[in-house]
This record gives structure tokens, C-alpha cells and sequence, in this order.
């Protein structure tokens, strides 16, 4: 569904990603994860449009991603929700939701998908009339995943959904990342946390300033023991 194939990505003369190859099939979550500074980021970026190639190629099925428009990436069913959430705080729930619905042209669709926003985030739905700034971190996490949806999307990209969170609400998090992934919604999912992306992920990549150092299926990697050291706190 994505491939993404030899990829280069540089700030001036720094090189973020080095050579990385990476894919997503339907009904997947795969997981980056790494130390701050890996390149796990900056992928996301370069899926989205954000950051321009060096070099390699970016396939989303079947069209060429890279060198296209934020905004043709968007169309296409790509939908990233970016780290540090990013709502609109001075708007209502509501009213982030609905901005994540612009793209959808069909009214009666939109209030559907806001209807389901609310039965699978509750907290959402009792304060909707509420502005986006009042709300919890973990609130305002579930408020930038619901935007997402609102938007349809045909895969979901997740940065650092658990950033700031504490255990309980990262817990709540991934749960829904399991249940919107149940839904077959494929998602790439970025995370420092790493042992919350292995449990709820099929397959992983570790990125090592900038290039993957181990790649396999998360239960794998759960049980290597170069990833207990490095990333799960385990000697």
C-alpha cells in the first residue's frame, strides 16, 4: 500500500534519513521507533509532503508521492496527525472536527463520521461546544486523532500520540489505535515509547540516526535483546 524506497532526506548540509526503505499493508500498524534525533519524524514529513527528497521514491498505491503538494497527499488519503497535537485551541471540539472535514463533500458523510468521532472518543462528544485549549493532553490527543478521521482517510500517520501523556491516558491511546486499526485502517506510527508501539503494532523499524538498524515483526522484537537494552529500560 506505501513503499518508500531508498529515501533521503537533508536540512542543508545535515542528512536527517539516510537510505531508508519501508512498506505498510493494508490493515497494519508498523512502528517507528528510535531516539530523538533518528529520523523517525522526519519520514513522516516526506510521506506527507512536508520535506522534500534527496533522493529515493515514495509509492502510495500505485502513484508517486514524492515531489506532490501537502494538499494532493491530503486527497489522496494520507492524513498525519502531527506531534504535539496541533489543534485549533481558540475553536470548540466541534469546530476542530468540522476543519477536519473540509476536503469531505458530502454534509450528510461529515456529520456521520463526527457521529462516530463521538461514540469512539465520549469525552469528545459531552464537550463539543467546549474550546480545544481547555481540554486535557489527553483529551487533545483524542481531539487530533478524531480530526484525522474526519477527514477519511485511507491510512493514518501517528507522531508521538503519547508524548506528554501520562501512563493511564497512554494506555487509553493505544487502545484506540488498536481499535481504529481493528477498523482496517492501516497506520504508521511513530512513537518514543517503545514498548506501547511493539505491543500494539505487527511489524517495526528502529532508526538509528537516520538509517534502520533491525527491522521485523514487533513480537520479535519485543525479545531482542538489543532492543531491551536500547529502548525497553530491560539489562
Amino acid at each position: 500500500m506505501l513503499d518508500v524506497l531508498d529515501v533521503h532526506v537533508a536540512y542543508g548540509k545535515i542528512t536527517a534519513v539516510r537510505g531508508v526503505s519501508l512498506n505498510v499493508h493494508e490493515r497494519e500498524v508498523v512502528a517507528l521507533i528510535g531516539n530523538n534525533g533518528a529520523g523517525k519524524t522526519s519520514i513522516l514529513k516526506a510521506i506527507s509532503g512536508l520535506e522534500p527528497l534527496v533522493s529515493g521514491r515514495i509509492d502510495f498505491m500505485g502513484r508517486r508521492l514524492d515531489g506532490m503538494p501537502v494538499h494532493k497527499v491530503t486527497a489522496l488519503g494520507i492524513v498525519q496527525v502531527p506531534e504535539g497535537r496541533k489543534i485549533f485551541s481558540t475553536l470548540t471540539v466541534q469546530e476542530n472536527l468540522l476543519m477536519g472535514g473540509l476536503r469531505v463533500k458530502n454534509r450528510a458523510t461529515v456529520k456521520d463520521q463526527m457521529n462516530r468521532v463521538y461514540e469512539m472518543f465520549k469525552v469528545l462528544g459531552q464537550r463539543r461546544h467546549q474550546a480545544g485549549g481547555t481540554l486535557s493532553g489527553g483529551e487533545q490527543q483524542m481531539l487530533a486523532i478524531g480530526r484525522a478521521l474526519m477527514a477519511e482517510p485511507r491510512m493514518l500517520l501517528l507522531d508521538e500520540p503519547s508524548l506528554g501523556l501520562a501512563p493511564m491516558l497512554t494506555e487509553m491511546i493505544a487502545e484506540k489505535i488498536v481499535e481504529i486499526a481493528g477498523g482496517g485502517m492501516p497506520i504508521l506510527l511513530v512513537e518514543q515509547n517503545a514498548k506501547m508501539a511493539l505491543e500494539i503494532s505487527n511489524r517495526a523499524y528502529v532508526l538509528e540516526t537516520g538509517s534502520i538498524a533491525i527491522e521485523g515483526k514487533s513480537e520479535d522484537l519485543l525479545e531482542n535483546e538489543v532492543v531491551q537494552r536500547a529502548y525497553l529500560g530491560m539489562e
